[in-house]
């Protein structure tokens, strides 16, 4: 079989591997030198923890397998196990971590409520005051910058592997072929199209005006490095009103009697860190869906971040090293994984994953590697 694959994220070239992996020849084609969109500007995390029981948690699971035992094969992706903490303040922060925990699926997610001694047993660079902290054991993380990167270099040890950069998709030509700008067709068997937040152009030709996938931006920074290793990824008790794993009366009791502060709440934001290879912590996010987007990036969320982190570090951040903005796909139900859809005959479109496209791309690629009978 011949696959051809366009987008050259996490999310295509997982698609990628899982057709080489099945002895398939693959053609990879990028609009851009390397993928620039969100597959590099986001934390590199593998975020189990704060998943949908159900299929999301199901796909989360099976894609931090997948990232660890590709990890062992590729050693510059990063793959580290590190967990996560979240650090909890007062009683009603703490019921809810206290809801996570009574969870059924909560064995499978690692979810553990330590106290601050504990936590900072596990991760002593947490020096400010807490109540408690949220451990999920089965979090992991990568190199966003170079994950991408590693893993091309392992697939073009392969012959049967073609990258091709610079080249943006125009036209379906008949069954599973593809035309780019630069006039070259390329035929296959199959074509799946991972175009990311890309979704006007031939995406909106295809699938019509009604896709029902949104985009969002978000906003983030990258300090340098802290001097000393924070060893799992740290969340603040904002992600308990972001991530749906955390619904319950007790977040409902939180968000009555304690809402977010005025910057956090506008800019729709809660506190992810993780420590890069290099040392630098990378710290966001903010979410904005109203179009069209800002154009320039906003202090006060930078402000609000660096706060609530030198509140759990207990010390000034480092130098913020560089800062950006990034654009994702996001599925307009956001209990779907992704949206996968056939547009043509032999043409697929896969994208949507939002903030999950990191985490859950091997699964993804997985699934849609055996529903097309790769």
């Amino acid at each position: 079989m011949r696959v051809i694959v366009v987008g050259a994220g996490v999310v295509g070239t997982m698609h990628a591997w899982q057709a080489v992996e099945r002895g398939h020849e693959v053609v990879q084609i990028e609009r851009e030198a390397e993928a620039r969109g969100a597959s590099l500007r986001n934390f590199g995390q593998i975020w189990v923890s704060g998943r949908a029981g159900g299929e999301e948690l199901e796909t989360a699971l099976r894609a931090r397998e997948l990232w660890a035992e590709i990890g062992g094969r590729v050693p510059g992706l990063g793959f580290r196990p590190n967990g996560s903490l979240t650090p909890v303040r007062g009683d009603l922060e703490l019921a809810v971590a206290e809801a996570a925990v009574a969870r059924a699926d909560a064995p499978a997610r690692g979810y553990k409520l330590l106290t601050p001694d504990e936590a900072r047993a596990l991760n002593p660079a947490l020096r400010g005051e807490f109540s408690a902290a949220l451990y999920c054991e089965r979090d992991a993380a990568v190199e966003p910058r170079t994950a991408q990167l590693a893993l091309r270099a392992e697939l073009l040890k392969s012959p049967n592997y073609t990258f091709l950069p610079g080249r943006e998709v125009r036209e379906v030509i008949g069954r599973s072929a593809v035309r780019d700008d630069h006039g070259d067709v390329h035929a296959g068997d199959v074509v799946v199209l991972c175009t990311g937040a890309w979704l006007g152009g031939l995406v909106r030709e295809l699938a019509g005006p009604e896709l029902p996938v949104r985009r969002v931006r978000l906003q983030m920074m990258q300090t340098d490095p802290l001097g000393e290793p924070l060893t799992t990824s740290v969340a603040d008790a904002d992600s308990f009103r972001y991530y749906p794993a955390y619904t319950s009366e007790a977040l409902d009791e939180l968000n009555a009697r304690q809402p977010q502060p005025g910057t956090a709440a506008d800019h729709r934001m809660q506190l992810l860190m993780v420590q890069r290879a290099d040392g630098g912590l990378t710290i966001g996010d903010t979410h904005e869906y109203e179009h069209p987007f800002a154009f320039d990036t906003l202090e006060d969320p930078y402000d609000h971040l660096t706060e609530v982190v030198e509140s759990f570090l207990g010390r000034p951040l480092p130098k913020i090293r560089r800062r950006w903005a990034g654009v994702y796909a996001q599925c307009t139900d956001t209990s779907r994984v992704v949206h996968r859809q056939q547009v043509r005959d032999g043409v697929w479109l896969v994208t949507g994953p939002g903030g999950r496209g990191m985490t859950c791309s091997p699964a993804i690629a997985e699934t849609t590697a055996k529903e097309l009978g790769w």
